[in-house]
């Protein structure tokens, strides 16, 4: 056989963690990584923090998994916390991001057409946007690269300009149900919506009964300095998808609704077979003792300025590499003057930093909320050497 028991739709690299210390990956050879990926914005609290660990070992030895046909403590638990912390009023909990869209996409649809208005079934999504890999989710996207293979895609996307409320606004028509956007664009190259476009987009689906539905699977739990980045653009969501950083590193997911959104969403119309089992409830739990508090929110905020002030400094160190810094909090990005991926590789297997790699020529910065001095400190001592030993590819 030709074929990898692991279906090689990864390009694995040579980086082959076994163990997680703080805010480092251990290679089976030992080496050490300063892990400012963070599994792309998923290990918010890094790989070793005791109050996740215990919650996940405590669950596990008591009760990891049962069916949804039962009352669920552990689950009416997390969605408590969510709902006393954020706009929503009632959590439906998933595996993954893709999944937490998916139920995003079916609320939105389901508000219009549970009293029977079967017209309205469009959302109205943006260019460079990226929402998960599952067929509803890559017909959310445009981009040709995730189509490629899996045509014919699902009806019921159009695609606007990204930051351009004139772009949403020419699209919208009879078949309209609402805006699905990232405040923050993740893998389009951390590129953050203008605080016009989110009130404007807030105001269209106000006057004309949509639904504004926020991807925040990568720029929420706190990534920006507030639980979640709608916070910061003075307009409350409808529906919001979130993940990666809720499980702390468990695969966990969620869809957030108010009552009003949810009015579709009744007996028999989704379900999840592990969704919220109680394994992931104490990790997502956990994960939202540690961050939904005004002290670690400051921290995450201030850490995030620190590092933001000093990428600024840095990069005019290099103007024939870096060209500016752009993001909230510790979801930052550094857009390159470059192809970002080669850099993001010598950083990898030179200097033994791992960030991520993102469209835009985007070096994204996604380090764990828990990062200190001396984790700061040796990322720039990295990637300091790492620009001063990189040299550009030639074009062939």
């Amino acid at each position: 056989m030709s074929i990898s028991p692991l279906m090689p739709v990864y390009p694995r690299c040579g980086v082959r963690p076994v163990r997680g210390e703080h805010c480092h990956l251990i290679d089976e050879d030992g080496t050490r990584y300063l892990d400012f990926a963070s599994g792309i914005a998923v290990n918010l609290l890094g790989h070793s923090h005791e109050g996740l660990i215990s919650a996940i070992q405590k669950q596990a030895a008591t009760l990891m998994h049962v069916s949804n046909l039962y009352g669920s403590p552990q689950g009416e638990k997390l969605a408590q916390q969510l709902v006393d912390n954020t706009f929503a009023d009632t959590v439906f909990f998933t595996n993954s991001g893709a999944e937490a869209v998916e139920t995003a996409i079916k609320t939105a649809r389901a508000y219009h057409q549970h009293e029977g208005d079967t017209t309205r079934f469009e959302l109205i999504t943006f260019a460079n946007a990226f929402h998960g890999r599952t067929m509803a989710t890559i017909s959310a996207s445009n981009q040709e690269k995730m189509h490629h293979g899996f045509s014919p895609l699902l009806a019921g996307f159009k695609y606007a300009e990204f930051d351009n409320l004139e772009s949403a606004k020419a699209l919208m028509g009879p078949n309209t149900a609402g805006f699905l956007v990232e405040p923050i664009q993740g893998e389009g190259g951390i590129r953050p919506a203008s605080e016009e476009f989110m009130q404007g987009l807030r105001q269209l689906a106000d006057e004309n009964d949509l639904m504004l539905v926020l991807d925040e699977v990568q720029c929420g739990v706190a990534r920006t300095g507030t639980l979640y980045a709608y916070e910061q653009y003075g307009t409350t969501p409808d529906i919001v998808a979130t993940a990666k950083g809720i499980g702390g590193g468990f695969p966990l997911g969620a869809c957030l609704a108010t009552e009003k959104a949810a009015r579709g969403m009744t007996f028999g119309t989704h379900g999840s077979t592990y969704g919220g089992n109680p394994l992931a409830m104490a990790a997502g739990s956990a994960v939202m003792e540690a961050v939904a508090n005004d002290e670690f929110l400051g921290e995450v905020r201030e850490k995030g300025d620190r590092l933001r002030s000093r990428l600024e400094q840095f990069i005019g160190n290099y103007p024939e590499l870096f060209e500016l810094v752009r993001g909230k909090g510790l979801m930052l990005g550094i857009k390159m003057k470059v192809e970002s991926r080669p850099f993001f590789v010598h950083l990898r297997d030179n200097h033994q930093l791992l960030t991520v790699a993102a469209g835009d020529n985007t070096l994204r910065v996604l380090p764990p909320l828990v990062i200190g001095d001396a984790e700061i400190e040796e990322f720039f001592e990295k990637l300091s050497a790492g620009a001063a030993s990189y040299e550009i590819p030639q074009a062939s």
